[in-house]
Order: C-alpha cells, then sequence, then structure tokens
C-alpha cells in the first residue's frame, strides 16, 4: 500500500482537526494504492497461509442493518445470499493493509479479523451518518464543508464504483479505545478497478477528558508557521494525527444535515 499525494485531502484534514465547545474533533481524510510492493508482497504471503485470496469471509452485519433493506446488505463478491455480508480474503488484506499503513508505527492491526469488519450497505447511509455526526459536532459551519469534502471524494475515488467497508472492532478487543470519546467512525472506499482506497477516520472527544488537546495545538502552530514550513506539514500532521489514540465506533446518527444526496 502507498499513501498518495492529494493536497485537496490535507486541506480538509487540517480543516477536520477542530475544538468545539464541548469536544474535539479529530478527522483525516487518505488516499491509498492497492499496488503490493516489497513488504506488502511478503505480508500477502503470509497472510494467504491462512486462507486462499478469492476464499470468501463473513464480516458483521453494517451498524445500519436495523433500518435498512436487506437486498442492500448484499455483497458485490457474493451473488448468492442477498442476507450475507462477506468479502474476499485480498479485499480484506487490503483494508488491515490501509489501516497498519494509516496508524503506523503506533498500532498493528494485523490480528483484525473479518468479523471487525462491515460492508455498508449504501453510500447513501454513510454520507448521511458522516454529515450527521460531523453537523451535530460543529453545526451550521460545516455546511460550507460538506460538498467540498464528498467532491473530493469522489473526484479521487469515483464513489457510484465504490464498495464501502467500516472497521468496528468490538469494544473488549479496540485497540483505541479511550475515555471520553463521544462517537467515531472508520470508512474504507474501494474501488476495485482503480485499485485504489480512501480511507476517512474521524472521531469525536470530550474536551473534559482533556484528549485531543496536544492534536489541535499543533494543528494551530502548523497553520501559524506555514509560510515558513509549507514542506514540512504533511508529515509534520500526520505524526500529530497517529500520537493519538483513536476509538474506531461506529457513528451516532444524531441529526441529518444536507450535504450530499448522491443519485
Amino acid at each position: 500500500m502507498k499513501l498518495l499525494e492529494n493536497s485537496s485531502f490535507e486541506a480538509l484534514s487540517s480543516q477536520l482537526c477542530v475544538e468545539t465547545g464541548e469536544s474535539h474533533i479529530i478527522g483525516r481524510i487518505e488516499s491509498y494504492s492497492c499496488k503490493m510492493a516489497g513488504d506488502d508482497k511478503h505480508m500477502f504471503k503470509q497472510f494467504c497461509q491462512e486462507g486462499e485470496p478469492h476464499v470468501l469471509e463473513a464480516l458483521s452485519p453494517p451498524q445500519s442493518s436495523a433500518t435498512s433493506p436487506p437486498q442492500l446488505g448484499k455483497s458485490s463478491e457474493d451473488g448468492e445470499n442477498p442476507l450475507s455480508d462477506k468479502c474476499c480474503r485480498k479485499t480484506l488484506f487490503y483494508l488491515i493493509t490501509t489501516l497498519n499503513e494509516s496508524f503506523r508505527p503506533d498500532y498493528d492491526f494485523s490480528a483484525a479479523r473479518a468479523h471487525e469488519f462491515s460492508r455498508e450497505p449504501s453510500l447513501n447511509w454513510v454520507a448521511n451518518a458522516v454529515n450527521s455526526s460531523l453537523y451535530s459536532s460543529v453545526g451550521a459551519e460545516f455546511n460550507s464543508l460538506g460538498p467540498e469534502l464528498w467532491n473530493s471524494i469522489d473526484q479521487e475515488i469515483t464513489l457510484q464504483e465504490c464498495d464501502i467497508y467500516s472497521y468496528n472492532p468490538d469494544l473488549d478487543s479496540d485497540p483505541f479505545g479511550e475515555e471520553g470519546s463521544l462517537w467515531s467512525f472508520n470508512y474504507f472506499f474501494y474501488n476495485k478497478k482503480l485499485k485504489r482506497i480512501v480511507f476517512f477516520t474521524c472521531r469525536s472527544v470530550s474536551v473534559l477528558s482533556g484528549c485531543g488537546r496536544g492534536c489541535l495545538d499543533n494543528e494551530l502552530d502548523m497553520e501559524l508557521d506555514d509560510d515558513e514550513e509549507t514542506d514540512g506539514f504533511t508529515e509534520d500532521r500526520l505524526d500529530c494525527l497517529t500520537d493519538i489514540p483513536l476509538r474506531c465506533r461506529p457513528a451516532q446518527r444524531c441529526r441529518p444535515a444536507q450535504w450530499y444526496h448522491p443519485e
């Protein structure tokens, strides 16, 4: 997996690190190539020792399954049972490797299993869940950011051609579990034809917990020094984000927002 440069995503990620009156919002959007090279090939061979690449593995039901029509939960990689949620092991490898690349060296997701992932039923639901979480925390300020956010993701990955997955580990095994986490989400937009994944992760942490303060302070410092240290912006920002634990829990639908309505 290789992190792809995207100036729009860097700008959006900066805007998604903000402090409200009650919480810290820490968000990040990144694009990864699925083309394997070097260590990836070695890791993939080890991964395949537990099962062939095209073997389907069962995923957990999406968080929206209680409100979505059953047919929306059908995986494009499994044409038999419309109620099943499965993906091939090669896709699972891509999801796990994306997590490792995004949070290295602080966390290792090599032991993650299929049941910690879900395939989301529709782009509409995911967009609404993301918008609702951010809107409920930040308010009307995100009305202008929303269209830019989804347009940038669409330009990078072609959303209508994507399978969308989420990472939702059990609380007992959540490597990012922390006190004060209000909500969080981790979505993977996977375009098989482009061999690319856009990873969108965001969380909200209560200001009372004291978590996330360091990241936001560093963000402010980088903005003040942007003219003098432009070349080091991306590397410093990613170091800031990966130093802060992230709670990987599904986003709570708090309030609808009119940001994106895919046709």
